[in-house]
């Protein structure tokens, strides 16, 4: 605990220093409750990695994945059109 024999002064400070770690806990507890925050920020991240691994260093789609994307198009309109006709 504090000494008995504060001045008025350190009295101040030792209730600003107080406040100004209240202030602190709250905002770390605010901001491990705003789930909706986090979430959004985290579907951001996730966002930008993605967006990160699918294109090359210019910002164009890497061409290997456009392949793989263009050969699954293919798959499921053939898979689409032989089920249509038996």
């Amino acid at each position: 605990m504090s000494d008995i024999r504060q001045t008025p002064e350190e009295i101040e400070a030792d209730i600003e220093r107080q406040r100004d770690e209240l202030a602190a806990t709250v905002t770390q507890l605010h901001s491990r409750l705003d789930v909706k925050s986090r979430a959004k920020a985290r579907a951001k991240d996730t966002v930008t990695e993605l967006k990160g691994r699918a294109t090359t260093d210019t910002g164009k789609p890497r061409p290997d994945l456009t392949a793989v994307a263009v050969l699954a198009v293919v798959a499921v309109v053939g898979l689409v059109v032989w089920r249509a006709r038996h």
